[in-house]
């Protein structure tokens, strides 16, 4: 049976904290998944208790974030995850497997001011087969919506994010994509740019009739390497649900480069 696997960096050495009312916006900035903030995250995810064979999977998600403004009005924010993974095999019979998983790619079409105090966002989001082992993948073509909503309030973020992806295209063998992706999520800023994150990444994978839900809490800080500003995250995950001979639980470490206008 083929087993699919679906959708951080060491952390760089502290270089000065980031003080000051532009710091201030980009902590904000990096707490809002459709913010006008290009970004490069590295998340680096480690799970572990996979299958019988008790085996670990390493995903490491570059996922840039692209803005781009319209108009006055309205911004398209592009998302693009892009896995690398490494896991060993979960049980006897199933071999190791590492190369690149599937691209999720999101469009966000935003408006630059809140809506009633809310930051909103919708579009399109697409399932890319491009997986170099089929271990690794779906082997699907996918497309469904997308959206983000969220508010701020002083040093909290609070909101939810979420897609579903239906196949239509691929190979015929290969079970079809039917699922929903829910991230819930808050966050809190201290006066040192230290975030501190909760959220939930749950997957019901409608075909199976399964939901996969890791729950992850997650501390990150925000520093200057140079002129550079840098975030720094760590943070650990427990999956409260998910498949027989999925992980149990997991660390993660992201790093991400700021490039403000």
């Amino acid at each position: 049976m083929k087993k699919i696997i679906l959708p951080l960096l060491a952390l760089a050495p502290f270089a000065g904290p980031v003080t000051g009312a532009a710091e201030d916006d980009l902590a904000q900035q990096l707490a809002n998944p459709v913010s006008s903030l290009v970004s490069v995250p590295f998340q680096s995810n480690w799970d572990f208790g996979i299958g019988p064979s008790d085996a670990a999977r390493f995903t490491l998600n570059i996922q840039p974030v692209i803005p781009v403004s319209l108009d006055d009005e309205w911004n398209l924010i592009v998302r693009t995850i892009l896995p690398v993974i490494d896991a060993e095999a979960p049980a006897p019979g199933i071999r190791d497997a590492s190369g690149l998983g599937d691209v999720v790619q999101s469009f966000f079409l935003s408006p630059v001011d809140p809506v009633n105090g809310w930051i909103v966002g919708a579009g399109p989001v697409f399932l890319y087969p491009s997986a170099t082992d089929d271990l690794l993948g779906t082997e699907k073509w996918g497309a469904g919506p997308t959206a983000v909503v969220l508010k701020q309030a002083g040093p909290w973020t609070y909101g939810a994010l979420a897609n579903h992806l239906w196949s239509f295209a691929g190979e015929d063998s290969r079970t079809e994509v039917n699922a929903t992706f829910l991230q819930p999520f808050v966050s809190y800023i201290t006066p040192a740019k230290t975030t501190f994150t909760l959220n939930a990444e749950a997957t019901l994978d409608w075909e199976r009739n399964q939901w996969n839900v890791p729950l992850n809490v997650i501390v990150s800080q925000l520093f200057n390497v140079g002129n550079q500003p840098v975030q720094a995250s760590l943070g650990g995950r427990y999956y409260a649900e998910g498949p027989d001979g999925g992980p149990e639980w997991g660390i993660r470490a992201a790093i991400t480069l700021l490039f403000p206008k």
